[in-house]
Order: structure tokens, then sequence, then C-alpha cells
């Protein structure tokens, strides 16, 4: 089970996107993820015809490591480490460690 999914809300906490938050548009493999508005690089492309692509400067996300982020927990509006617990029911759910609050439902 991977403490940070797709669609959490998340914090970077090193880095040159430190402070900024954002949520997780996809995990890739290697411990890496795509965060919307976070890590945003300049890419300079030449025109392709035979796609119909323009050539320029494009702005898109680059990958981050799982390491320099922290899930974003908004009750103490703060990030905070993930932690798992199984239910009654025999589910395993993520936990906030701070607050002992489940993550998912």
């Amino acid at each position: 089970m991977q403490r940070i999914r797709k669609g959490d809300e998340v914090i970077v906490t090193t880095g040159r996107s430190k402070g900024k938050r954002g949520n997780v548009l996809k995990v890739l493999a290697d411990d890496r993820l795509l965060v919307e508005n976070v890590n945003v690089v300049k890419r300079h492309t030449k025109p392709d015809h035979t796609r119909n692509q323009p050539g320029g400067i494009i702005e898109k996300e680059s990958p981050i490591h799982t390491s320099n982020v922290m899930l974003f927990n908004a009750a103490t509006q703060k990030g905070d480490r993930v932690g798992f617990r199984t239910l009654e029911d025999g589910r395993k759910v993520r936990i906030f460690k701070s607050t002992g609050e489940v993550v998912d439902i």
C-alpha cells in the first residue's frame, strides 16, 4: 500500500518548490510523483509538422521524488507523516501520525 496516491493533496518540503501545495496527478514507477503546479520546468521544443505541433517554450510539471513531499493535513494546515492501521472489519487504512485521524474514508 502506498503512502501517497493519485488525488492526494501534498505539500513540498524541500527543493525549489518548497512550501507549494498541489494535488497528485500521477504516481510514476521509481517513487516519483507528478504534482500540479509544482516543479514546473520550461521545455524548448521544435515544431513537428508530422504531428501538427507548433514549436516554442512549453511549461510542464516535472516529476518530484516522494521523499520531498508530505501529505497535507487540512485539520492542522501542515504536512503530516502517514502511518497504517487495520480497522475492526479488516480493512487497512492510512492515518495521520499526529492526530490518528483516518485519511481514507
